[in-house]
């Protein structure tokens, strides 16, 4: 029960708040709540706030603990990048004239240049091959300049030609490839010496960075090296293998192209997080005999490219391989070269041979459509042994994959170059196209998930508002590569039946 209040309390309240006017109340009411409200305000604001409306006393104390708070938070921070920071700091006092503003700066965004390699690309000519802040490149006018210095104590320079090869795709690195040509072979008499690199900022020579590039040591220089017969015939650059690969996938797609390209050729995998433990024991047979290379390129991830950095690596292995083989193919390990209408590889690229680059047209595969057959065990064939159902979709630009003699091209792209001397052939679909199995190299267990009845055959199929036609072309190659596995690598029967 509610009890009213005794006339003595309540003269005493009322004498009470004739001591206080209301509106100073509520005023000091409401300075309370700003300065509540400013004490949690984040760092940015803190900050923004002391530097343009608080007491001149407040800056010093707000400004230092953001910059340490921001010390503490930063992810790269480190007692280097302090002492940098202090280092600036006392490089940059603080001026007198309250109106000439001084620009303070911390860390590190890009990097001006990253090289991954640095190669010879014949007996005058070099290729440096990196990463670049993109914006100084779309922004700026930076520019290289290369320098040969002997070890007999000569030097040498050379003007640089540098190419973006990835055309815009790049994120907050840009792919470059410099090329250095000099007038003649810097190391003629083969005493070895270093290729140096000067990085320019911009137009101005004096904000640069300088440093070698490549080394060549004595008696190194192979002039056979540049000129054919080269060391294969075909050589394989794969993109960056990223997620969860298939071992069953590598395993097939492995013994397929080596079957494929013969015995003079060659295939280089770049490991960007993909090749877990199954994957390396699918590739390792290969690798012991000497057809396959594995580079581990798991440290391209510093570095924000396009899509693992991908126009870095085909452009790194072009170069890292410019004389090694007559043609460098490039596709995706989910795409298989196949040639139509009983043409030979040899044969074809012969013809072809006049063109520096040539693309091939696919034969888009649906990666889960599968006849409903009971006779057949599923569990123990290969995907293409399976995957039967062709996308016969026609007018539709699709992606192109390529082949280039490499000896010819300066740089290079994912699907085409644009960096060579010589011609381009497209029109390619009766000599040679590719199969694509899309999305299939990282589906687990079973690829068949969609079931059609064996009537599909001779008819058209729809899924997904798509259609799809029968294709067999593929499985009536399996039985071929299986025994040519058998017979190179030992594998049996009882490896029929890979798991992903």
């Amino acid at each position: 029960m509610r009890k009213d209040a005794s006339p003595q309390s309540a003269a005493a309240v009322g004498r009470l708040f004739t001591c206080f006017d209301s509106k100073p109340l509520v005023a000091t009411l409401l300075a309370l709540t700003l300065v509540m409200l400013l004490w949690n305000l984040p760092p940015y604001y803190q900050n923004l706030l002391s530097t343009t409306h608080a007491s001149p006393a407040a800056p010093c104390s707000v400004t230092s603990k953001v910059a340490d708070e921001r010390k503490l938070s930063s992810p790269t921070s480190s007692s280097s990048s302090n002492s940098d920071v202090a280092s600036a700091q006392q490089q940059q006092p603080e001026s007198a004239d309250p109106n000439k503003r001084v620009f303070k700066s911390y860390g590190n965004a890009a990097a001006l240049f990253v090289q991954m390699g640095a190669y010879r690309g014949g007996p005058a000519t070099f290729a440096v091959v990196g990463l670049a802040s993109k914006p100084i490149h779309v922004f700026g006018k930076p520019w290289y300049k290369c320098e040969w210095v002997s070890n007999n104590g000569s030097a040498t320079r050379a003007k640089a030609y540098k190419m973006l090869p990835d055309w815009g795709y790049g994120r907050v690195y840009t792919v470059v490839v410099v090329n250095c040509t000099f007038s003649s072979n810097p190391n003629a008499d083969n005493s070895g010496g270093k290729l140096n690199l000067f990085a320019y900022y911009g137009e101005s020579q004096r904000r640069y960075e300088k440093f070698t590039a490549l080394e060549e040591a004595p008696g190194a220089y192979n002039e056979t090296k540049y000129f054919p017969p080269y060391e294969y015939d075909y050589l394989y650059c794969g993109s960056s293998l990223y997620g969860n690969v298939s071992a069953a996938r590598m395993r097939e797609w492995m013994a397929y192209h080596a079957w494929f390209f013969g015995p003079r050729s060659h295939f280089v995998f770049h490991d960007a997080g993909g090749v877990s433990r199954e994957v390396r024991a699918a590739l390792d047979p290969w690798v012991r005999a000497g057809r396959a290379t594995v580079q581990d390129i798991r440290g391209q991830a510093e570095f924000d490219g396009y899509y693992y950095n991908q126009f870095l690596v085909v452009n790194d292995c072009l170069h890292r391989y410019r004389l090694a083989a007559n043609w460098i193919f490039f596709f995706d390990v989910d795409e298989y070269i196949y040639l139509p209408g009983g043409n030979t590889l040899e044969s074809v690229l012969h013809e072809f041979s006049n063109y520096t680059q040539f693309t091939i047209e696919q034969n888009p595969m649906s990666s889960a459509l599968c006849l409903n057959d009971s006779s057949r065990d599923y569990s123990k064939q290969w995907g293409f042994e399976k995957l039967l159902f062709r996308d016969s979709r026609r007018g539709i630009r699709r992606d192109r994959k390529y082949a280039i003699q490499a000896k010819n091209a300066f740089a290079t792209g994912v699907h085409m170059s644009e960096n060579v001397v010589g011609g381009a052939l497209h029109k390619t679909e009766t000599k040679i196209r590719y199969y694509h199995y899309h999305n299939s190299i990282t589906v687990p267990g079973e690829l068949c998930r969609d079931f059609v009845p064996p009537s599909a055959k001779n008819k058209v199929t729809w899924r997904d508002k798509h259609p799809f036609v029968y294709d067999d072309n593929m499985k009536k190659l399996a039985p071929t590569i299986k025994e040519f596995e058998r017979r190179t690598l030992g594998i049996g029967d009882s490896h029929d039946n890979p798991t992903s």
